[in-house]
């Protein structure tokens, strides 16, 4: 099989390597079909690749370049318009066939909707899935379709893979006692703090998901994102968990999701670019 994205990109100012002798693998995945309030995630990966160029590869506080670490980019999935479903197998069968040739490949995922975090989870298969979110994403369907953005976290539940959830601010009655039902533990944005995230996250089964939906921050960090909540994380909220994560669990995937808007340098983006070089020179320096 061969790799489904559509093109390759330009950003990342710095060499890449090819897949099979890469320790990060991006995959872009240019879809937003089930879109419930602002358009435009379709534009996230692109618009994350190109304001990697307004950054420096040096990570200051990490003293690593990681413009010297091996990272490969396929491009993006070729979506099926309008299915989430059909999107997500796509994204699936690519990352299996990643990790096909490079079983060592951390794959990192751009979106794009957040539904589509799904297609990685069935490929990686891991124990828990870490998700930091304004939203639960409980809902068994929205709009009439089981597999929205809305659903993505009920459908990965519905595979047996343990959950915890930081930074919701919203979400139904009914996701709550779902929530309650299937033991999924969730830290509301007013209660976060980097002593209950470690409380939450260490007893979960390794390998781990981590999945950021990018309307886990603020407005004001992310203004453009599908559908935006105030009273949301910091940014160094977000890091200071991945920088735990990556020294005490084993993470097998990444993804930053919900990343939107129509106009190169949005700080969406900017946003998103800066968490895509501090999850791989976090990682990075551990190599």
């Amino acid at each position: 099989m061969e790799f489904l994205y559509t093109y390759r990109v330009t950003g990342l100012e710095f060499p890449l390597v090819e897949p099979d002798d890469a320790k990060f693998v991006i995959v872009g995945v240019p879809f937003d079909g089930t879109t419930s309030f602002k358009p435009g995630a379709r534009f996230g990966p692109t618009l994350i690749r190109h304001a990697t160029l307004n950054l420096e590869s040096y990570i200051l506080d990490y003293e690593i370049d990681i413009a010297e670490l091996p990272i490969a980019d396929i491009g993006d999935v070729s979506i099926v318009s309008g299915d989430p479903k059909k999107t997500a197998d796509r994204v699936k069968e690519t990352i299996e066939e990643v990790k096909r040739i490079n079983s060592e490949a951390l794959p990192v995922l751009l979106g794009g909707e957040h539904s589509q975090t799904l297609g990685a989870i069935e490929a990686l298969e891991p124990k828990s899935y870490v998700v930091f979110d304004a939203h639960l994403d409980l809902r068994d369907s929205y709009e009439g379709n089981p597999y929205s953005h809305a659903c993505v976290a009920r459908r990965i539940a519905e595979l047996g893979i343990v959950e915890a959830m930081f930074g919701i601010r919203s979400g139904t009655r009914e996701e709550v006692r779902f929530a309650e039902a299937r033991g999924i533990n969730w830290i509301h944005a007013r209660d976060y703090s980097f002593d209950a995230f470690v409380e939450l996250v260490e007893p979960l089964p390794e390998p781990v998901y981590l999945s950021v939906d990018i309307d886990v921050f603020d407005l004001p960090l992310v203004p453009s994102t599908g559908t935006p909540e105030a009273g949301g994380l910091h940014f160094w909220n977000v890091v200071e968990a991945i920088e735990w994560l990556v020294e005490n669990k084993k993470v097998i995937g990444f993804d930053i999701m919900e990343v939107a808007g129509k106009s190169l340098g949005d700080p969406t983006a900017l946003t998103g670019a800066k968490l895509l070089f501090y999850f791989i020179g976090a990682v990075g320096r551990r190599l």
